[in-house]
């Protein structure tokens, strides 16, 4: 199968998976919020970090190197899968003793138990990280997909169970934990791979060498996609937090997965011709305007119908999440933009670069949130917008310059997307407020009607100019 065929397939089924996978989850979600209160919510948010950190540490950035290896062998592959399993016991046992550290911080006695319990999952993913690399790494998203699906539901249905009868933050661990068990467990059953007794040193240190940059990177990056958590937590209400994190956890709903199904495949795709500047500017520049074409609208339409969507899915009492929503909609605009830069670093092995490009944006983003905190939740919100538009600055400039892509071409590539989606939003929105909102429709009649109307318009402006992306679509995903 050709790279162009294998990438359209990888890019189907990773989709595929993506989304299914999540709208599953998503609507395990829904449900869950309607039960639960927004604190117990917020009770979770508290230990992301933690769960974050846990799973990049135990990592150490080898998988990826794992991928962009040509020959790797089943030595390479039992190397890192016996690093990473021993790491993972590694982190669990310092977790498990400063749960009651992390429980004071907060000021929540119950987090330790919660913490202890729930981040046996770093132990029980490690069993299979090679196995999905393995998977990513021959484009094989549809088994990834079969294996996933049934883990979702089931972990669901027990979660939502418990939450009905009154289990409260317990029904989101259990969930969690019964979720990774049957994932990990299919992998076993289902892939041909299984780890031999190697601990190969010359591998291990090849592997390391390359992964650890990452690594750091990586724990640089969760920590810092998590510090707001860990502000709102410590320095607000559990409440407050909670609807942030559910505000979060609706926008990144459409930006993680397509930042997620986008990365799976563009990663293996850039290493298969990362020797081939002009190849890789090419199917760079082509991937970000489809991103960007669909992404830019879809977050302004969910900042128009916010109200509505909170109320109709999650009932009034998450209403106040709202205004934190709409704000979080336009800094997810440029997000699944940011991992798909830092594959160029990647695949052209510059991960020393992508660490320096990490500690130059999280400076920033420490020296931002200090001045941010005194402006209350809402600054630490417009600040989230800020120092995305700065990440992407950062990002591109180092990333085009390696596949001649200037910043000032990359944006003049995007901008009519972006402009466009927020011009017919301001229409949108000003007929949403004057015209519709007064006559008193249903949440989900808005929803529908406001969707029609923004879709409609904005594909047609687009098409009317003839913009690439919607040429690119029809080629690479309709085949005309």
């Amino acid at each position: 199968m050709s790279l162009l065929k294998k990438t359209i397939s990888g890019l189907f089924w990773t989709f595929t998976q993506q989304f299914s996978v999540q709208f599953i989850n998503f609507t395990i979600q829904i449900i869950l919020a309607r039960i639960l209160l927004p604190a117990e919510f917020g009770l979770i948010g508290m230990i992301a970090i933690f769960i974050s950190v846990g799973n990049s540490l135990m990592d150490s950035g080898m998988t990826s190197s794992l991928i962009r290896t040509s020959n790797a062998s089943q030595k390479d592959f039992s190397t890192v899968f016996w690093i990473n399993l021993f790491a993972s016991i590694s982190i669990y046992i310092i977790t498990f003793i400063c749960a009651p550290l992390i429980a004071n911080f907060y000021k929540q006695p119950i987090l330790t138990l919660i913490i202890r319990i729930y981040t046996l999952s770093f132990i029980i993913r490690a069993f299979v990280g090679v196995q999905t690399t393995i998977l990513t790494k021959e484009m094989n998203f549809k088994l990834q997909m079969s294996m996933q699906i049934p883990s979702v539901i089931v972990g669901g249905v027990i979660g939502i169970v418990m939450a009905y009868r009154g289990f409260g933050v317990w029904s989101l661990v259990w969930m969690n934990l019964t979720q990774s068990f049957l994932f990990s467990t299919q992998h076993w059953i289902r892939t041909k791979w299984y780890p031999a007794f190697i601990v190969d040193r010359e591998r291990l240190w090849f592997h390391l060498k390359f992964g650890y940059k990452l690594t750091m990177s990586g724990l640089l990056n969760t920590i810092y996609d998590n510090i707001y958590n860990i502000i709102i937590g410590k320095f607000f209400s559990a409440t407050q937090l909670g609807y942030y994190t559910r505000a979060q956890t609706l926008q990144m709903f459409p930006v993680t997965n397509i930042a997620t199904a986008l990365n799976k495949v563009t990663y293996p795709m850039f290493a298969a011709i990362q020797h081939d500047d002009a190849r890789l500017k090419i199917a760079y520049k082509k991937l970000m305007q489809q991103v960007i074409f669909w992404i830019a609208p879809l977050m302004v339409y969910l900042a128009i119908v916010a109200e509505p969507l909170f109320r109709f899915v999650l009932t009034d009492k998450w209403l106040p999440a709202v205004p934190y929503f709409q704000l979080l909609c336009f800094s997810g605009i440029l997000y699944p933009l940011h991992t798909y830069n830092l594959n160029i670093l990647n695949v052209k092995g510059r991960s020393d670069l992508f660490l320096k490009l990490e500690i130059y944006k999280k400076i920033f983003i420490s020296i931002g949130i200090m001045g941010a905190l005194y402006f209350g939740i809402y600054g630490l919100l417009i600040f989230q917008l800020i120092s995305s538009l700065f990440a992407f600055a950062v990002n591109t400039s180092y990333s085009g310059k390696m596949i001649n892509y200037p910043v000032k071409e990359q944006i003049k590539d995007i901008l009519p997307f972006i402009g466009i989606a927020f011009t017919v939003g301001a229409l949108l929105f000003s007929l949403n407020k004057f015209i519709i909102v007064p006559l008193h429709p249903h949440d989900l009649i808005i929803i529908i009607m406001i969707g029609i109307i923004f879709w409609a318009v904005y594909l047609s402006i687009n098409w009317k100019l003839k913009v690439p992306a919607i040429n690119d679509f029809r080629h690479l995903i309709l085949k005309r």
